[in-house]
Formats: structure tokens, sequence, C-alpha cells
């Protein structure tokens, strides 16, 4: 992608509280009053957490063996589409689920829990929510945001993780969304909350977890399988996933499946830089209940 075909980056804006990009604000209305359906399935979590891992997963599960050439011939977005956004020229997240004939409709959202639309809760639909520890998040944040040219320019590493850690980019204070979307699942039973590193640990675990908040009960078979197509080299080369048309995105910057690995912060952070973080951490973390690990 030359200079000339770049799309110009939107500027960082403030609003209800929280950064937003105009990606995630113009279709606001629609997307606070969007009519979520009983069967459907709502896939939430902090950006690159591993949305489009669990996304993948869960259609899997469901379409696989009805329409075993849905995930080679239709793009994950189109499958899972991403509730949030709206980007000219195309159809944004609401039209996408609102078009749906397949049930249950999968979406996924970045959202903080107290901006997720009404009709989720009202009609009692399954949440999956995908948590990644800060530093990770962190580090695969800064190169997404370098590559795509919805979000607003992150600078340098060191500029970046500032940013991050005041919650000055596009969906907020990591602290904030897992704290809140944690304390939400005190109240709201139909949340399954699944942490990265679990995942990257026991695939095949995490699968079964998953199956049994769904209420679904594949063969052993099927189940290997889903493990397989969706280890990361396997997603990576599978262009229904990996964005590679996607015309905001410049993967000769970073690849949109770039490493999925635990602990590549330790590649990215200075001594001080991690002393830092972890003083701020254990500031903003004092009192909650979760635990993140930063290796395994």
């Amino acid at each position: 992608m030359s200079q000339l075909d770049k799309p110009q980056r939107p500027p960082m804006i403030d609003f209800n509280g929280v950064c937003f990009s105009k990606y995630f604000t113009e279709n606001w209305d629609k997307v606070q009053n969007f009519t979520a359906r009983p069967e459907d399935i709502l896939i939430a979590t902090y950006p690159k957490a591993g949305t489009t891992w669990v996304s993948f997963i869960i259609d899997s599960l469901y379409f696989d063996q009805t329409c075993p050439e849905r995930s080679m011939s239709v793009p994950l977005t189109q499958r899972v589409p991403f509730l949030d956004i709206a980007v000219p020229s195309q159809p944004s997240g609401t039209e996408l689920a609102d078009q749906f004939k397949t049930s249950p409709r999968l979406i996924k959202s970045h959202l903080p829990v107290q901006f997720v639309p009404k009709s989720f809760w009202e009609n009692n639909c399954r949440i999956v929510y995908v948590a990644r520890n800060a530093k990770d998040s962190a580090v695969s944040y800064f190169h997404f945001t370098r590559m795509n040219f919805a979000q607003p320019d992150p600078g340098d590493w060191s500029t970046y993780l500032k940013s991050f850690m005041n919650g000055k980019v596009v969906f907020g204070s990591w602290y904030d969304h897992v704290n809140n979307w944690w304390k939400r699942k005190e109240i709201y039973e139909r949340i399954h909350f699944m942490f990265y590193e679990d995942l990257i640990e026991d695939t095949l675990q995490e699968i079964r977890k998953l199956c049994d908040f769904l209420g679904l009960s594949p063969s052993a078979e099927e189940l290997e399988k889903i493990k397989a197509a969706a280890m990361f080299d396997n997603m990576r080369q599978n262009k229904m996933i990996s964005y590679s048309t996607a015309k905001m995105m410049d993967q000769k910057v970073s690849p949109f499946l770039r490493k999925g690995k635990v602990g590549d912060w330790r590649n990215h952070f200075t001594v001080s830089q991690n002393e830092e973080f972890d003083e701020d951490y254990k500031q903003k973390m004092k009192g909650s209940e979760l635990f993140f690990r930063t290796e395994v």
C-alpha cells in the first residue's frame, strides 16, 4: 500500500467517557437500538484478545456439520458480523447482522459492558467474553493499530504504551473493560468468561467448556477437527479469516494474525517500562478478583 493509497486515519474521540474513533460512533443509535434475538450469541472482548479465534471456533461448532463449505467460502466477517463498526462503502455491523438468515446469529463486539445494547440483556442472550493479559494485549493492539487505518495514529511503542495505560486507545481502558465485564458476570449468569492464555495452553479443553455453556455435544472427531483448524498457523493460511482483502489494513506493516502467543510482551517492554507498568497495574487492579497469566 503506497502513501497515496493509505486512508486518512481518524482522530480519537472522547465519547461518553470512553475513547473511540468515528467508525464506532457514527452508527451509534443503530447499535444501541439493535434488536437482539433470544438465540443470538454475543462474542465480546477487548480488542486483540482472541476475538477472531473464538469467533471461528464457535462458528465451526454450529455450522461445520451442516454447511461444511461455509468456512472456506464465506469470510468470517460475514459469518460473525462486528456489531460496533460502520465504515463508508461497506455494510455496517448492524446491517450485516440484520440480514442474517441462519440461527443462531453469532455477533462480535468490543464494546465496554455499559454500552452493550439492552436487547441482549432483555432477551437473556448467551455471551462469551474473552480476556487476555494486559501486557500482551498492549503489544498486540499496538501492532494492530499500526496496520489498521481505521485507528488513530499509535505513535511509537513508548508513546502507545502510555496511551494504553491511560485508557487513551479505541474502546478505552483495558482495566475498566475486563473488570466491568467480570462484575457483570456476577449478576448475569449467561456469560461464559474465557482467558486467552487458557486457550493457548489447552485449546481442546476450552472448546469443551464452550460446548457445555452453549449446550452443544459434538463428537470427539468433530472436536479434534475444529481444534486442528483453529491452530494459529492454519487460521493464518485461511483467507476467509486473515482479512487479506481488507482495504483499511496494510498487512505489510504487520499481519492481522501476527503471532498468537503468550509472553511476546517480553520482546517489547524495556526493564523500566515493565517496572512502571507493573506498579500501575497493581494500583488499577487493586481489589479485583481477576488473575491473569503473562506466561504459560
